[in-house]
């Protein structure tokens, strides 16, 4: 709609909570939809639209916080394009990520990563380490919530097992070596660093995620062309090709550089 380009967001990253200085999702979604809706927007139309979602939160933020990503993974056919990162806590920290930002070539999703990482969470660890001085109620549980969350996105970043990204179609030296998505490889590669981090707060299979997509890496149908050993041992055992198409494969950033040296040598 004409006029509303301007509310997009620059970087791809959008916090729940207000981080960096940006003002809250919610906030920023209400200022959107007051914009869109234009002399028909007030608080009632606000409750109206949540409600019409089936969701019974009070507020736009607390709709973000809590159901969103839900409804977005089974309105996409559980291959979001908006990815719901979360510490665990309802009151931690939260960001919605657009994974084609996230996914971006050239080594840009790498960095939108980083930034998420060290710059957004980074701002939310600083926040929580002052609230604690200050002896602020729940600022200890946050903070140490806000610090897992940091390692596991750099377990991603760095994308050795089971954080690293597996694409069954690309032959070992062209497999990404940390985070280094394609966006052409689909949701479904790229999203398993994300599910398969360890969160202690956040929900089962979901990882780093505020929920759990519908979204397996087990055997695929069909049977597989034969393949060189070399480029691609997970079809292969001992000296048997299996043809089996499976996804669930973990390889470390020593077995690609090793065969992208072996690749180069050749």
């Amino acid at each position: 709609a004409d006029g509303l380009d301007e509310y997009a967001d620059a970087d791809g990253i959008v916090c729940i909570p207000a981080v960096r200085g940006e003002e809250s999702a919610g906030d920023r979604l209400r200022a959107l939809l007051a914009a869109g809706f234009d002399n028909d927007w007030s608080p009632g139309e606000e409750r109206r639209l949540i409600a019409a979602t089936e969701s019974k939160a009070s507020s736009l933020d607390l709709w973000l916080r809590t159901d969103f990503f839900q409804q977005h993974c089974a309105l996409f056919h559980q291959r979001p394009f908006v990815w719901h990162i979360w510490d665990g806590r309802k009151d931690g920290f939260h960001a919605l990520v657009n994974y084609h930002r996230l996914a971006e070539g050239a080594g840009n999703g790498r960095k939108l990563l980083e930034t998420l990482t060290y710059s957004y969470l980074g701002d939310w660890i600083a926040r929580q380490k002052t609230a604690v001085g200050r002896h602020v109620a729940g600022a200890d549980d946050r903070l140490a919530a806000a610090m897992e969350l940091q390692r596991e996105l750099e377990k991603i970043i760095e994308g050795e097992p089971p954080n690293d990204i597996f694409v069954r179609w690309k032959p070992l030296h062209e497999q990404p070596m940390g985070w280094e998505p394609d966006i052409n490889d689909g949701v479904r590669p790229n999203i398993r660093p994300f599910m398969l981090a360890t969160l202690s707060r956040g929900r089962i299979g979901a990882g780093v995620l505020r929920a759990k997509p519908n979204i397996k890496w087990q055997r695929d149908r069909g049977k597989e062309s034969e393949r060189d050993r070399n480029d691609y041992p997970w079809f292969w055992n001992g000296q048997t090709f299996t043809e089996e198409r499976r996804n669930d494969f973990h390889f470390t950033n020593a077995d690609k550089r090793a065969a992208r040296q072996r690749r180069g040598a050749a």
